[in-house]
């Protein structure tokens, strides 16, 4: 089967479940949480793909992803738990970003990122988020981040677009012209 739609079940599955129990908006912060959990510890998925290890032991595992007290909520629990019954767990990362990508949509949500090269004030990260929302006539997730590389300026992302204004692009738009310009010449 495809891994799209196994994860698209299980992540409907989920939000239905969810929804049901009114719970929808805290498994939605404990995905996000395993989520990045996925992103900054590769070994989580290797450990959860060994066939040796106990679901019990995965289980604990998955819980202390997101919570240091292991302090989840039922849903996520007993879900967690099909999924190990299951043995669908090398299709959890996905599940997540499904289950992550139809909560965005069902509740309007829409996703940002404002990459720049020194620190934005919280005024600054403020203002954007409402003039974005604004604009998308949906609440905001903003990201900041910084990258010195980029030398000035900013760039930011918005639901899969980007506003690239940064000083290092423009001076590779520049340098490029004047390349095509000395061929020309040539």
């Amino acid at each position: 089967m495809d891994i799209g739609i196994i994860s698209m079940r299980y992540a409907k599955a989920l939000l239905a479940y969810a929804r049901e129990h009114k719970a929808e908006r805290v498994v939605y912060k404990e995905l996000k949480a395993l989520s990045q959990s996925f992103e900054t510890h590769p070994a989580l998925k290797k450990t959860l793909d060994n066939p040796v290890l106990p679901a019990e032991v995965k289980l604990k595992l998955l819980c202390s992803a997101v919570s240091d007290t292991c302090d989840v909520s039922e849903q996520y629990k007993r879900f967690m738990q099909l999924v190990l019954k299951e043995r669908r767990e090398n299709f959890l990362q996905f599940m997540c970003m499904t289950y992550i990508g139809l909560y965005r949509k069902l509740r309007h949500i829409g996703v940002g990122k404002l990459i720049t090269a020194v620190p934005v004030d919280d005024d600054t990260r403020e203002r954007i988020k409402t003039a974005a929302a604004e604009r998308l006539h949906a609440r905001m997730e903003l990201q900041t981040a910084v990258d010195p590389s980029i030398e000035g300026g900013f760039i930011f992302d918005i639901n899969g677009y980007r506003l690239d204004a940064s000083i290092a692009t423009q001076l590779k738009k520049v340098k490029q012209q004047y390349i095509d310009k000395d061929r020309r010449i040539v």
